[in-house]
């Protein structure tokens, strides 16, 4: 199979080597509606049930008739709480009961990866870090890395982005790491085995640091894909 090859830097922005990248990852063409059908499908997933209307039954009051049936000359009313009352209850109103969520077969989720990360590496907005060095929770440590692989040419952007400057992928995400990078607003980090299509083509840069244990896991995946099929 065809093999793909990019730069590894170091944490201060220095060339330290190549590696070679798996097609089956890195190299696989754009798939719209595959695109569209999972990034939807994890955001309907992701959604969060807040707005919750009352309606009749829920509402507070109107247990008794507002006045009599006839003899009043007004219309006829049984409860205050009527939606067509002020303060009633609210008829087709949003519930929180509703479900959004849908299935996403393995198969179809793992694709749409490979796609995010063919088109970041295509679009030269993807870059290989050997190791960032963070043993101790320390967000000065991370901002240093960060302005200094920002000066490789086609990452100018990723230390001066306000929001969604970059996804910092980890072989091993340790509890320092993900603590020295999460008070940056501008950079989200995750595990390389947690990576998925909506947080991939969500920022601007994707940085994988240790190149070779993080693509061996990617290539897990694919592997995995495979024998489903």
């Amino acid at each position: 199979m065809e093999k793909l090859e990019s730069k590894i830097y170091t944490k201060e922005g220095k060339q330290t080597g190549f590696i070679t990248l798996p097609a089956n990852v890195f190299g696989v063409s754009w798939n719209d509606a595959l695109m569209h059908q999972v990034v939807t499908t994890m955001q309907a997933n992701a959604r969060p049930l807040i707005a919750h209307a009352k309606n009749r039954g829920e509402v507070r009051g109107g247990g008794r008739k507002p006045w009599q049936q006839k003899g009043t000359g007004r219309a006829r009313h049984g409860s205050i709480r009527s939606p067509i009352w002020r303060g009633g209850g609210v008829t087709h109103g949003p519930r929180n009961e509703k479900v959004y969520a849908r299935e996403i077969p393995k198969k179809m989720r793992a694709k749409a990866l490979f796609i995010a990360l063919s088109r970041k590496f295509k679009d030269g907005e993807l870059l290989f870090v050997n190791s960032f060095g963070i043993e101790t929770p320390k967000t000065a440590a991370a901002k240093r890395a960060l302005i200094a692989i920002s000066k490789i040419p086609g990452f100018e952007r990723l230390a001066s982005k306000r929001k969604n400057a970059a996804l910092v992928a980890f072989a091993d995400l340790s509890p320092a790491a993900q603590k020295s990078f999460r008070n940056i607003g501008s950079v989200e980090c995750m595990s390389v085995r947690n990576l998925n299509p909506v947080a991939v083509i969500g920022h601007k840069y994707l940085v994988i640091e240790n190149p070779e244990t993080s693509i061996k896991t990617l290539e897990g995946r694919a592997m995995n894909k495979k024998k489903n099929i």
